[in-house]
């Protein structure tokens, strides 16, 4: 028994000793060890965002729509063109397009662009923001389209029947209308002043919860290339936008509204199926745009926009090289002038370079569109390009867009078509073309008008650069550019001399008159 004991005993200091190494007795940690400087920080961040939300919950709004019959909205719609800028993901082919991002994604399913963050039946549920002190209320034009009832609910249960005001497909914002007006509305902030790393907050209803706050930072602003709608210029976030945000309100540190949630990129999951939620890519309309959209809708119940008459294209590094611009040169191009409109008045011509407009400089073409559709009809605005190696300024006036058309493509010729003729040809083999001189019978056969000037594309060699380029038999090469300059070129030989060197840039029509300029780099020999 005294061995047992003295064992026992012995099992029992063992014990202790582990219990003690373990913590057991030790005194635990008052808090984590963190500094007083930061600690203090990390409350001050959590108590401003708290004073955010509480300052923007009784003007966010719940928005539940039901739609007219056989007026459901499916998810992930189309990509269109856009008038006057048929390049670009704008103008591409939906299939295209999902091609040009397997390239940037790898393969499997690539991500896509959604705004239809609603709902897919007939009912479902957005988000809004009060916008005045009249009953006015902004969200997105994708979430109230083909409503047969809108209810909006307030942040303290208030329900309330609205009407549309009016809405904007083009830039999708709408506005709809409720009697109560007690609520705050948000103020406004300065969506061109924003900056890449601040602060912002997502406020809505995903998934029907109403109430819902998210933050991030700016990711990126000016997105005018993301395809899903006519003018957009997105402020891009990583604050978590999901079905139900859409149109509720993004807003900074001080409580303002910067943006109105839109849309998401959803990216490629496990087994090829997407999330249909946020990806940490959300897209926000700036306020600086939606707001004047609003003001617009809420006097006249549409919005007014202007045309200068301009179909543009990119400004390419070889193209620029060939115009005699310098690397720091950034601007649009000129690539075809809509007869009498604005823009023929103030005497721009094909391949012009547009550096500024309004005292602001142009650096992209979906910048500049929607720059002159927001600018004032009948005003004079100051326009600056590059012609010829040298920088002139005119004077321009925008049009109502009802007032400048643009001409529509009357189709091009099939690929397979052969070009039959006697006429003279010239083989510029180091880009895959072949020319000849346009008869008026050729010009007919073509589609082309009897006084139609320029060589007509009779050939274009499989794997050629003018292949890669579009360039098909049955085209116009009206114009190229030499010693920095665009020169008219009508003959055989007159081609064949300019067209020398490693890169050449022509300017090609279809068969309505309207063209563009193509840039060709002589293939690499292995």
């Amino acid at each position: 028994m005294k061995r047992n004991a003295v064992a026992w005993v012995a099992v029992a200091l063992s014990s202790a000793a582990l219990v003690s190494s373990w913590g057991v007795n030790r005194p635990l940690p008052a808090a984590p060890k963190i500094t007083a400087e930061s600690q203090k920080a990390a409350h001050n961040l959590s108590e401003a965002f708290n004073a955010v939300a509480e300052f923007a919950k009784p003007s966010v709004v719940q928005i539940s729509v039901e739609r007219k019959p056989g007026m459901q909205l499916g998810r992930g719609r189309r990509l269109q063109p856009m008038p006057g800028n048929p390049n670009g993901p704008q103008g591409m082919d939906p299939k295209e397009f999902e091609e040009m991002l397997k390239r940037f994604f790898g393969p499997g399913v690539p991500p896509r662009f959604e705004k239809e963050q609603f709902g897919r039946g007939a009912e479902g549920v957005g988000s809004g923001f009060v916008y005045d002190d009249r009953g006015h209320i902004v969200t997105n034009n994708h979430v109230v389209e083909n409503a047969a009832k809108i209810t909006v609910t307030f942040y303290d249960g208030v329900e309330a029947t609205a009407k549309v005001v009016g809405t904007d497909p083009q830039t999708d914002v709408a506005v709809i209308h409720v009697d109560n007006t007690s609520y705050r509305p948000l103020p406004k902030g300065q969506s061109s002043k924003l900056k890449v790393g601040e602060l912002v907050m997502a406020v809505g209803s995903p998934f029907h919860f109403d109430q819902s706050i998210t933050t991030g930072i700016i990711s990126a602003t000016e997105r005018n290339s993301v395809g899903i709608n006519e003018y957009e210029s997105f402020i891009q976030t990583d604050a978590a936008i999901n079905p139900g945000n859409s149109g509720g309100p993004l807003l900074n540190m001080d409580g303002q509204v910067i943006g109105i949630n839109a849309a998401i990129a959803v990216g490629p999951h496990a087994g090829g199926v997407t999330s249909g939620g946020n990806d940490g890519v959300g897209f926000s309309i700036p306020i600086d745009m939606a707001s004047t959209i609003a003001d617009n809708l809420i006097k006249t119940g549409k919005v007014r926009r202007s045309r200068v008459g301009i179909v543009l294209a990119p400004l390419s590094p070889v193209l620029a090289k060939q115009l005699g611009l310098g690397e720091k040169v950034k601007g649009v191009v000129v690539d075809d002038i809509v007869k009498g409109g604005p823009a023929d008045k103030a005497g721009l011509q094909r391949g012009d370079v547009i550096v500024g407009f309004d005292g602001s400089a142009v650096v992209s073409t979906p910048t500049f569109r929607l720059t002159v559709a927001s600018s004032e009809p009948g005003r004079e605005f100051r326009l600056k390009y590059w012609r010829d190696g040298k920088e002139h300024t005119t004077s321009i006036v925008p049009a109502p867009s009802d007032q400048v058309v643009f001409a529509q493509e009357r189709g091009r010729p099939k690929e397979e078509t052969e070009v039959k003729t006697d006429a003279p040809k010239a083989e510029i083999s180091d880009f895959g073309l072949e020319v000849q001189a346009l008869t008026p019978e050729l010009a007919t056969q073509f589609g082309h008008t009897k006084d139609a000037k320029g060589l007509l594309i009779s050939d274009v060699k499989d794997g050629s650069p003018a292949e890669a380029a579009g360039l098909t038999p049955g085209l116009l090469v009206t114009r190229i550019v030499k010693d920095k300059k665009i020169q008219s070129v009508s003959s055989v030989k007159d081609f064949q001399s300019l067209a020398k060197g490693d890169e050449i840039a022509i300017y090609v029509e279809v068969p309505n008159g309207q063209g563009h300029f193509i840039t060709l780099s002589k293939a690499k020999k292995n």
